[in-house]
């Protein structure tokens, strides 16, 4: 029994020195935390935007206005929606959840990591209005006693409305007054349930959950807040099922300021970058890649419906001109996916290369029959050819025998991610379930002037506080995608397509320009429509079409390519950008023409080939076709035919070009010469034997082939030909 106490005082004393251990601890790292009351109220923030020459943006240095609402003035189902998908027991706990943070913590031992937060609604208020977004302990413990002091100053509905009034939803908006202005385009006393489950959907991420951007994902979290709601009895049965099938109805404002697309996009891309949000305090500064001169013509356009426009810089990855009027949206690429997503993946895995011909046909893969625009099929093509006037059953044989886990890799590396029933072959023409914004569409493009080189555009260069700390630098490194030499051949290929291809009206310029052209639609019209150029310097990207997905008959080659050449005309009226390249990682050869042609076989051509059937071809340089024609060097024909008719002989040769020949007839020379359609001969009556030399004389040295024996003929004795008989008659035919 002493034994028994002795333990226990220990194991007591050892709880007590540990408890009072971290009771110290917690004091002294919490120790400057203070409750500030004046950061719970939302107060406005100055920020203000440069451009990349260090000019004030007009109309940029804007507040972040306070717009409070009160709590009393909001329809129950809004509050609702917020405490179902943040904080459940909001109205039961002292502010801390102790059971979700044990949880939490015992997650985050396991994984190693702070992934869990188990924060709630009061701890959210403080950690957005007082800490950094830092996942630390010493900021989770300033945050635990923060929280306490909070509630214990403040009411539960003072906490709450003091929440949503400083809450970030994106687009710039703090407060659920400026999102339902935002979102909605009325006061926030005035959303109804399914718009209050859209906003609340909002916090989770709102890029991801934007509904201008990703209207499909912004529903599914949207009815994701709805059922939290009926599983909490806030709305029953049928309210649940009239609100997951109502439409999503968000009508964003399009103020009509300068550069407001522009600033739209920085604010979104502060989430995108991880950026916290309530960093932004009065005084700071963001420094932007926006070129004035770009965005005010790109701004100043004609457009003849909702249109998407991105200018970036190759060397820095900034975008130096923003416009839309889908504020982001993903929308399919079209046509633009097959250089993407098909042909620069086959020909670095060394499938093909620009000049491969690929057979142009109806075909059918398990039920999908894919055409081609002009509902015609072209027989034999070259991959350039198909990539220049945009042929889709090239495009889908080429995915095919690539397969779409290979080109799956190549997407991965430029940060898309296919879902299941993405991957199939309709990916080759751009079928995809969310499809890609311009911005995602003209980064991949512009890792073909950079040399194979993947690099994420951003808005922002830099953010800097009120005295001077540098909170964010734009440092991303870029990433190899693709080989020197496939960038090479596919500018090269991007660039006839402006020559002579679906872009040909940007044909004029004097300097090189890539480009490719897609249109989506069918016979009733067209949803959207493409053309996405680069130079050396920068890339380029303009969308048309209905935010609605209306038809119209808008297309990438004319309506698109008509704006991208007054863009670029703007662009480089000044100067003129450096040639691409085009030779890098490459290599040249000559094959044979006649093999190429006629029997679609890829060979090397003799040295002694006649320059006339000599095609020099551009390729990947380590896939140069191992094989060497003989064609010249050892010439070789087909078996000629010969038949006796009216007592003359006729030897019938198989067309051969650059070709000679030697016909004897018993061992003499009758015929010596070049490629004649019908040898003739009459001799005398008698039986004769004939044979036929094919020879090549490169005009310094004669190649001569192997000699071919005919069967014998008769003339004068039924004009026949002697058929010789196989010896049966000696023959063992048991051995």
């Amino acid at each position: 029994m002493k034994k028994f106490l002795k333990i226990s005082a220990i194991i007591l004393s050892c709880f007590l020195i540990l408890s009072a251990a971290l009771f110290v601890s917690y004091a002294v790292i919490t120790k400057d935390a203070v409750l500030d009351s004046s950061k719970l109220v939302g107060a406005g923030q100055n920020v203000t935007i440069y451009d990349d020459e260090g000019n004030e943006l007009t109309n940029a240095s804007l507040e972040i206005q306070k717009k409070s609402v009160s709590i009393d003035k909001l329809q129950p189902h809004t509050v609702n929606a917020f405490i179902a998908s943040e904080d459940r027991n909001f109205y039961n706990h002292n502010g801390l959840n102790y059971k979700r943070m044990v949880k939490a913590l015992f997650k985050n031992i396991s994984s190693r990591s702070f992934k869990e937060g188990a924060s709630t609604i009061s701890q959210q208020l403080i950690k957005n209005t007082h800490l950094s977004s830092d996942k630390t302990i010493r900021r989770k413990l300033n945050e635990i006693k923060l929280t306490k002091k909070l509630e214990k100053k403040y009411s539960k509905n003072e906490i709450l409305e003091m929440y949503l009034n400083t809450i970030y939803f994106g687009h710039s908006c703090y407060g659920l007054q400026n999102a339902a202005e935002f979102y909605f385009n009325k006061k926030a006393e005035n959303l109804d349930l399914p718009e209050s489950a859209t906003i609340v959907g909002l916090l989770a991420s709102p890029n991801n959950y934007s509904p201008f951007k990703n209207p499909e994902k912004s529903l599914s979290r949207r009815n994701l807040v709805l059922k939290s709601m009926h599983e909490c009895g806030y709305i029953d049965g049928n309210e649940y099922e009239k609100a997951v099938n109502t439409p999503l109805n968000s009508e964003r404002r399009n103020p009509n300021d300068r550069y407001s697309d522009y600033i739209s996009a920085v604010f979104d891309e502060i989430e995108e970058i991880d950026f916290d949000h309530y960093l932004l305090t009065d005084g700071c500064i963001i420094k932007t890649y926006l070129n004035a001169d770009a965005q005010n013509f790109i701004e100043g356009l004609d457009y003849p419906c909702d249109n998407a426009v991105i200018i970036t810089d190759n060397l820095s990855g900034g975008v130096k001109a923003y416009k839309t009027t889908i504020n982001g949206a993903k929308r399919q690429p079209g046509s633009t996916a097959k250089p993407i997503f098909v042909y620069a993946p086959a020909i670095e895995e060394k499938h093909l290369s620009p000049f491969t011909r690929i057979l142009d046909e109806k075909i059918n893969f398990n039920g999908y029959s894919p055409e081609n625009y002009d509902k015609k099929y072209h027989g034999y093509v070259t991959v350039t050819d198909s990539i220049k006037n945009s042929y889709n059953v090239p495009a889908v044989k080429t995915l095919n025998a690539l397969t779409v886990n290979a080109c799956e890799k190549y997407l991965n590396a430029m940060d898309i991610r296919l879902d299941d029933d993405e991957k199939n072959l309709s990916l080759a023409l751009g079928g995809m379930k969310y499809g890609l914004s311009i911005k995602e569409l003209a980064d991949k493009y512009s890792v073909f002037p950079r040399g194979g080189k993947f690099l994420p555009s951003r808005f922002i260069k830099e953010i800097v506080s009120k005295n001077g700390t540098v909170l964010y630098k734009n440092d991303f490194a870029s990433s190899r995608v693709y080989s020197e030499g496939t960038c090479s051949l596919m500018n090269e290929i991007l660039i006839e397509t402006s020559k002579s291809g679906t872009a040909k009206k940007l044909k004029d310029f004097r300097f090189d320009v890539a480009t490719k052209t897609g249109t989506c639609g069918n016979q009733e019209g067209n949803t959207d429509a493409y053309a996405v150029s680069y130079t050396s310097e920068h890339c380029f990207a303009v969308w048309l079409g209905d935010k609605d997905n209306s038809r119209n008959q808008i297309t990438g080659g004319t309506d698109c390519c008509k704006l991208m050449k007054s863009i670029l005309e703007n662009t480089y009226g000044k100067h003129t950008p450096t040639t691409l390249d085009t030779k890098s990682g490459t290599s040249t050869v000559n094959i044979n023409k006649e093999e190429y042609l006629q029997n679609n076989k890829i060979v090397i051509a003799d040295p002694v080939c006649p320059k006339l059937n000599v095609m020099p071809v551009k390729l990947l340089a380590d896939n140069e076709p191992k094989q060497i024609s003989n064609r010249f060097s050892s010439p070789t024909i087909p078996e000629p035919t010969i038949s006796v008719a009216n007592g003359q002989i006729n030897i019938n040769l198989c067309q051969t070009k650059y070709y000679s020949f030697i016909v004897k007839r018993n061992k003499a020379i009758i015929f010596d010469g070049s490629w004649q359609n019908t040898i003739i001969d009459s001799p005398n009556e008698g039986q004769y034997t004939y044979s036929v030399t094919p020879y090549f004389n490169d005009g310094n040295k004669v190649y001569i082939g192997n000699e071919i024996i005919l069967p014998a003929v008769n003339i004068g004795k039924g004009n026949s030909i002697q058929i010789e008989v196989p010896d049966i008659v000696h023959k063992n035919w048991y051995d």
